[in-house]
């Protein structure tokens, strides 16, 4: 059975685990509720499994403990920084924050941030966005990746370039978090770590020939792009959309040479909007719940419900904060070294 945890029992631990490395308590505890967020919501491949490898780079300095972005620029609607390596999950939880408190104002708010280390899960930034009623579009690019080829190609060229949404939509939230590959460089990870093959040919080999085999990432080969191999031309032009949102209006990507040697440094677009500058909420949210609701309700191709956007990472998400969350086995795995050697006890799982 997957081992469940108390959430709060959860936080405690892992913001200890950054304070010994030398993170600021408050620095501490965003970074913590960013990664606790993406497995509450399902998101167990880019949640609390990333947290040892943030800790190695505290501990390396290949992550910035201190400091602030710099502002690049600044219009009032938009902005842009650069954050110069500074723990991802911080800084962007700090534009989202700088854009909240601007959008009464100005309706829509967008930024980019360049040179922000690893953000991780996406979708575990949206949840007090669109609980305070607001719609949001998030997507990040890493310059220093390529793992995706484009369609007809076999040299990897984009990085996985994830886009996340969120609209408020009655019960649960139209939510998704989908990389413009067709599956994650995680899922790939953990597949190889694991001794497994693929569900299915989703990577190509260095010859260029479709593969399950997860080793072929690591050996010249590439991920496929959104569509596969008949219809990926879909998914490179999105992930060269985004490359645009996130590392050409931020000014900072493939154009730069040095950009090669970042690393995990992302490039971030951000964009939050309140229906009110457009119309009624009432209006807004009578669309989004007959789309959900009309969604629910077309037939199913097999026994089980359709699947809607959002409704089972909430139902989740709801489920873990009152009866514990549940870890994939190797993330306690790769915690529990760290715990030992900065003397942190390892939270008591759930009976």
């Amino acid at each position: 059975m997957t081992p469940r945890y108390f959430a709060e029992d959860l936080r405690h631990f892992v913001a200890c685990l950054f304070e010994r490395v030398g993170l600021a308590r408050g620095r501490a505890e965003v970074m913590t509720e960013t990664f606790l967020q993406a497995d509450l919501l399902g998101f167990t491949t880019h949640g609390l499994h990333r947290v040892a490898h943030n800790l190695e780079w505290l501990e390396s300095g290949k992550m910035r403990r201190e400091g602030e972005a710099k502002i690049l620029s600044d219009r009032g609607n938009c902005f842009n920084w650069d954050a110069d390596f500074l723990p991802g999950p911080w800084v962007l939880t700090r534009a989202i924050h700088c854009a909240l408190q601007r959008l009464p104002e100005y309706g829509v708010v967008s930024a980019t941030i360049r040179r922000s280390h690893h953000i991780a899960c996406l979708a575990a930034y949206l949840p007090p966005v669109v609980e305070a009623g607001y719609v949001a579009i998030l997507t990040c690019s890493t310059p220093a990746e390529n793992t995706v080829a484009p369609q007809g190609g076999r040299d990897p060229l984009f990085s996985a370039n994830p886009l996340a949404f969120a609209a408020p939509a009655g019960d649960y939230p139209f939510l998704f978090d989908i990389s413009m590959s067709v599956t994650a460089g995680g899922h790939v990870k953990r597949a190889k770590r694991e001794g497994r093959e693929l569900p299915q040919r989703w990577l190509k080999d260095s010859a260029g020939q479709l593969s399950d085999d997860p080793a072929a990432l690591g050996h010249g080969g590439s991920i496929l792009p959104v569509g596969g191999a008949d219809h990926g031309y879909k998914g490179a032009a999105l992930s060269a959309m985004l490359e645009v949102l996130s590392m050409a209006l931020g000014g900072y990507g493939r154009g730069n040479v040095e950009a090669a040697a970042d690393g995990e440094a992302n490039s971030i677009f951000l964009q939050i909007i309140d229906p009110q500058a457009f119309g009624s909420p009432a209006d807004f949210l009578r669309q989004t719940i007959a789309l959900c609701s009309l969604w629910e309700n077309c037939r199913s191709d097999d026994t089980g419900p359709v699947r809607v956007p959002g409704r089972r990472a909430w139902e989740a998400r709801t489920r873990q904060l009152a009866q514990g969350v549940e870890l994939y086995p190797s993330i306690m795995e790769d915690l529990a070294p760290w715990a030992a050697r900065l003397q942190v006890p390892v939270p008591v799982a759930k009976a």
